[in-house]
């Protein structure tokens, strides 16, 4: 018997299972993954960077 791999749920850790019945995987349901979906969204959640440009810095002057 093969073991299953579970992980947890981002948005309130539940134990999922992660196979093909979990869909919404790795979230544990469908309203997990709409209130994750929103705080990006939001900008609630973001991917931290080393780079020296800040928001504000326009992309479209830089030198190709």
């Amino acid at each position: 018997m093969s073991e299953e791999t579970t992980v947890n749920c981002p948005t309130c850790g539940k134990v999922v299972i992660w196979n093909e019945q979990s869909v919404f995987r790795p979230f544990c349901c469908k309203r997990c993954q709409l209130i994750d979906l929103g705080e990006w969204a939001a900008e609630e959640k973001r991917i931290p960077s080393n780079g020296d440009l800040s928001d504000s810095d326009d992309w479209s002057e830089e030198p190709l």
